[in-house]
């Protein structure tokens, strides 16, 4: 009985983490209007202007480790060699917002 309700559990647990987008549960739209007045003139169109390699297109991102809404909150808030900490200068949903944009425009492959 156990077995059942582990694998019925774990059975949920993979559906919903599947079938959720954490890119949809924040505003794209706002973060479009954040990206553009404080990331687009080093990342215009997904590009990276200071390092060209480390573009935010999803090989890149997954690359460095960087495609999740955590790791590229993290990033933003923070900085990181030549980008600057917004930390302060945006507010916290401000951020989740500009992650959800950059991870939906990726999927797009910024199209």
């Amino acid at each position: 009985m156990k077995k059942i309700i582990t694998l019925m559990l774990l059975g949920i647990a993979i559906f919903t983490f599947a079938f959720s987008s954490p890119a949809l549960a924040d505003d794209t739209v706002s973060g479009a209007k954040v990206f553009s007045a404080n990331c687009a003139s080093c990342h215009a169109g997904g590009k990276n202007l200071v390092q060209g390699q480390k573009t935010l297109k999803k090989d890149a991102l997954e690359k460095y480790g960087l495609y999740s809404a955590e790791a590229i909150i993290t990033q933003v808030t923070n900085g990181k060699n030549a980008m600057p900490a917004f930390k302060g200068r945006l507010k916290p949903n401000q951020i989740e917002d500009v992650a959800a944009y950059v991870l939906s425009q990726a999927d797009k492959d910024w199209k």
